[in-house]
């Protein structure tokens, strides 16, 4: 079996011999030839992928199945290596193995200065718990970090992080069609007073759900409880918070990248997206924002398949395989020359959907309170099943920063007929 680097190796090479054939084959030179050496180059490429995403979603699977009660693989995943933890995370796999006795003095005041009144206040009404233990900064970031793996928007959303959950108000004004005046010698200057509203940047609550872990592994001094801890609130509040970053209505819950945008390009009953429809929301975003370094195409990796089959007017396919995606000099997978964000919590293609958007996703803001709480419960309901509980909390909400339109959207005509 090769490794994951030589897949990625290989991966690479075709994907470069792909941009290179398009780049020498510009217009009536794009023959069936060319077109027979794509597709072959891509269907290794789609192999090759295929072999990495089992390759890469292995700790992910160990997780999943870590959450049906076969801990094995996730235990065997994260075995301690002695010496290999700061001091940071020291603190919280003492607190994880024995509850707050279990911490030195010089961490139990460092845990006091990192608490806020309201996670004091939880503290001492938690029954059966053994307080709330408010993990360091760089434990957080680790999490947050690991958080990327389950939704693609963290990846070119802005994110902010506060100390607190206070209201967060921006305010904006859509100027587009705004502009100045020559005005004559003396010439009185006319009024044009620019409309503002406030866009909220709320944060909102999550639970990890509650996590049950046996005696004998958190006896067990080789097995790292911190990164288990931390892989499975990785999972379940990434993949919670990527779903509302998407596709959040707003109402209790953060407003979604999707739901906050406007309609850029609407299709008529039973069309399918094509060529043209792609140029058309590309255009319907300003110019200024174009301009930006963080525009692109988002869409999941099902609306991707059929788009990938788009020629345009020369039969020549506008979607461009990347290769060395993240390292300098490489390239991400193009389309109509823009970066591809795969993100899967995009809508399907449906009838009224809106599977594709276009634009500045840097205008979304997420927002993450740094005080990520652990709470280890040691109440009957775990004890007489020989189990220690945890459940965490953390403060993270989002919102589309933006009035002018610096992201559109597809949206797909309704059914036929």
């Amino acid at each position: 079996m090769k490794s994951i680097q030589a897949l990625r190796e290989r991966r690479d090479a075709l994907a470069k011999n792909l941009n290179n054939l398009l780049e020498n084959h510009p217009g009536e030179k794009w023959t069936d030839v060319q077109q027979t050496a794509y597709d072959d180059g891509m269907r290794e490429i789609d192999t090759i992928s295929a072999e990495i995403q089992r390759h890469e979603g292995l700790m992910a699977r160990l997780a999943a199945d870590a959450l049906n009660g076969d801990t094995d693989g996730l235990r065997n995943a994260v075995t301690r290596t002695p010496g290999a933890h700061s001091e940071s995370t020291a603190g919280v796999r003492a607190y994880l193995m024995g509850g707050l006795n279990a911490l030195s003095q010089e961490d139990l005041a460092s845990l006091r200065e990192r608490q806020t009144p309201d996670i004091r206040a939880a503290m001492s009404t938690t029954t059966g718990s053994e307080g709330g233990y408010t993990v360091a900064t760089e434990y957080y970031r680790q999490l947050t970090e690991a958080m990327k793996l389950y939704g693609g928007i963290r990846q070119v959303a802005r994110t902010i992080r506060t100390g607190t959950g206070a209201a967060m108000n921006f305010p904006a004004a859509d100027a587009t069609a705004e502009e100045g005046e020559i005005v004559g010698q003396n010439g009185p200057v006319n009024k044009a007073d620019t409309s503002f509203e406030n866009l909220s940047l709320e944060v909102y609550k999550y639970s990890s759900k509650s996590i049950a872990i046996p005696f004998e592994l958190i006896q067990d001094g080789m097995f790292d409880i911190d990164a288990y801890i931390q892989a499975l609130l990785a999972m379940r509040i990434g993949r919670i918070t990527s779903r509302h970053f998407m596709v959040g209505s707003g109402n209790k819950q953060p407003m979604g990248l999707i739901t906050a945008a406007q309609v850029g390009e609407t299709l008529v009953a039973g069309a399918s997206i094509d060529y043209d429809a792609l140029i058309d929301l590309e255009h319907s975003v300003d110019p200024v924002y174009r301009a930006r370094p963080n525009v692109g195409w988002m869409l999941n990796d099902k609306t991707l398949r059929d788009v990938r089959k788009i020629k345009d007017e020369n039969k020549r396919p506008i979607f461009v395989p990347g290769y060395e995606q993240g390292n300098p000099g490489g390239a991400p997978d193009r389309l109509l020359n823009r970066p591809i964000h795969i993100v899967q919590e995009m809508p399907d293609v449906a009838p009224d959907a809106l599977p594709i958007a276009f634009g500045d996703f840097g205008s979304y803001f997420i927002r993450e309170v740094m005080d990520l709480t652990i709470f280890r419960m040691t109440d009957s309901a775990f004890t007489l099943n020989g189990q220690v509980g945890f459940v965490a909390f953390n403060r993270q909400g989002g919102n589309l920063i933006d009035v002018g339109g610096a992201v559109k959207t597809l949206k797909m005509g309704p059914v036929a007929g």
